[in-house]
């Protein structure tokens, strides 16, 4: 079967089929790690359509998912697809007008909780959704009383028993649906405004696993983590669709706060972080450098970072290391860096990738000093997810990449991106204005950032469109290259500049709380103590 002819369903179907023993999603309970496999999976997610069948759920209908990453979730998703359903992941974090909003907007019938926390977002405005049936709560102790209501367990043992007595019912579900079909529904931030719900379809899924797929170097079954929200296309593409056709094993964190040592745990062939966590990373581990008072330790590292960096950017497009350098790195690499990336659970990592935000090159060549590259991509939730990369055999730091095999990618007379491919939504639900002013009438998608092409081919991402500041000399100035710049300082954990309308760009400044306060005990600066008047000058290089 062609992928044009391909859902998720049959995806599913065609790894538990031939992989079936293999892990899939692993969660730690009491710690230790639980695993389902990729047969467990199906046999849960087919049980799962089954429960929602027998709630009255029918084509089309929308299951609202506020949960964290854990393999219910997954399962909660699957489920719904495999009953003709339409999952709608919504960030835990909505205030309770969210998610009436949303709930309202996409006119959820069924909605799966995680607990109190998200209970509490949904409670208050239960009154404003007349169209909301029941909602599942995967924490039993949580779930109040009533008819509305229902624990995961019991649901999920109503699906057991219905699959058993009619698995023709759900084999026929899941066989009608459609590669055009919604997959999921996902809505978008709404800085601009209320919230838009982006439509992603099976074949649009399927296409973006396709040539992330062709165009990685990860093994065979690898491994991966998963930690950011699935309400973000990012995750949902890489910890569930792209595992279906890799067979990969997912381990989740749903606190984010011990990625440290999920990641020590797991040692993944991947992993995908946003500029905000390699920064964060980053930041660690110059506080531990900074602190470190050995001298020929600190200039051992420093001589190993200095190849690694070396032998990173000889291999970007158009150039080779020369032999004096792959030997320098690779003595580099034995003695010190590959310990180094062991300490933080990155000594397996085949492909390491950012997306969400340009990562800040400061960012890109110090990994790059630790023998790992970071493959930069640029894309959006309309775009599924990633739409031009930087590949092990062409990359070039401080760039995007270039675009996917099979994506048209062009700028505008003023400079903004354009795309168009199989990845590119259909539009947003109920909302005819925002799909026109998205989507031109020859099929480009407008994604709102400024950008540059270099004769390469390769992207640089500018700013958003909208962002840009405009002096009072007429000046266009994009505040992100003036924000990363003032970030290349390992002082400096945030920047915002400003400068509409004026004669001036001023920025704020915050700093690195990692960072900062090693720093001001080597300096012996006390650092409850607020900055008196005439501090502001000093040299803090």
């Amino acid at each position: 079967m062609g992928i044009q002819e391909q859902t998720i369903c049959s995806a599913l179907a065609a790894t538990a089929d031939r992989h079936g023993a293999l892990a899939a999603y692993s969660d730690r309970v009491d710690g230790e790690w639980r695993t389902l496999t990729w047969a467990d999976t199906r046999t849960r997610a087919l049980e799962t359509a089954a429960g929602f069948a027998a709630l009255g759920l029918e084509q089309g209908d929308v299951v609202a998912l506020m949960m964290p990453n854990r393999s219910e979730h997954v399962l909660a998703d699957l489920g719904a697809v495999h009953a003709g359903g339409v999952p709608a992941t919504v960030y835990a974090t909505l205030a309770p007008d969210q998610v009436a909003f949303v709930a309202r907007h996409c006119s959820a019938k069924y909605a799966v909780l995680d607990g109190k926390d998200q209970l509490d977002r949904w409670l208050p405005v239960l009154d404003r959704l007349p169209d909301l049936r029941r909602i599942i709560v995967v924490d039993a102790d949580a779930c109040p009383p009533g008819d509305r209501y229902l624990t995961w367990a019991d649901f999920t043992d109503l699906g057991r028993r219905e699959l058993a007595a009619g698995p023709a019912a759900v084999d026929r579900r899941w066989q009608a649906v459609k590669p055009d079909d919604t997959v999921t529904l996902l809505y978008t931030s709404g800085t601009t405004g209320d919230p838009k719900g982006v439509l992603i379809t099976h074949s649009m899924v399927l296409h973006e696993a396709e040539m992330v797929q062709r165009t990685s170097v990860l093994p065979e079954q690898p491994s991966g983590i998963s930690y950011l929200p699935f309400a973000h296309i990012a995750d949902r593409v890489l910890s569930y669709y792209l595992p279906i056709r890799l067979a990969a094993h997912i381990h989740f964190c749903p606190d984010p706060a011990q990625l440290t040592t999920v990641l020590g745990e797991v040692r993944p062939h991947s992993f995908f972080g946003v500029p905000r966590v390699w920064e964060k990373i980053m930041a660690g581990i110059q506080a531990v450098l900074s602190a470190e008072q050995d001298t020929a330790k600190k200039q051992a590292v420093a001589g190993a970072l200095s190849a690694g960096r070396a032998y990173v950017t000889a291999q970007e497009y158009g150039n080779t290391p020369t032999p004096e350098i792959t030997a320098a790195f690779e003595q580099a690499d034995r003695a010190v860096l590959t310990p180094m990336r062991a300490l933080l659970g990155l000594d397996r990592v085949r492909q390491a990738s950012s997306a969400a935000a340009p990562l800040p090159v400061e960012v890109a060549r110090f990994f790059a000093g630790l023998g790992l590259k970071i493959f930069d991509a640029y894309g959006m939730t309309e775009t599924t997810g990633a739409i031009t990369a930087n590949l092990a055999d062409s990359f070039k730091l401080g760039t995007v990449g270039r675009p996917f095999p099979g994506v048209e990618l062009r700028l505008a007379d003023d400079g903004e991106i354009l795309v168009r491919g199989a990845t590119c939504t259909p539009g947003y639900l109920d909302r005819p204005d925002a799909t026109a002013d998205l989507i031109d009438a020859d099929g480009w998608v407008r994604t709102g950032d400024v950008g540059r092409l270099d004769p390469d081919g390769f992207l640089t991402v500018v700013d958003r469109k909208k962002e840009l500041i405009i002096t009072a000399g007429g000046e266009n100035i994009a505040p992100s290259l003036v924000e990363n710049h003032l970030k290349e300082h390992p002082l400096v954990g945030q920047a915002l500049a400003f400068g509409d309308r004026r004669p001036y760009v001023v920025a704020l400044i915050t700093l690195d709380g990692e960072v900062a306060p090693v720093w001001a005990a080597a300096h012996g600066i006390d650092t409850t103590d607020l900055a008196v008047e005439g501090d502001e000058g000093d040299d803090v290089g």
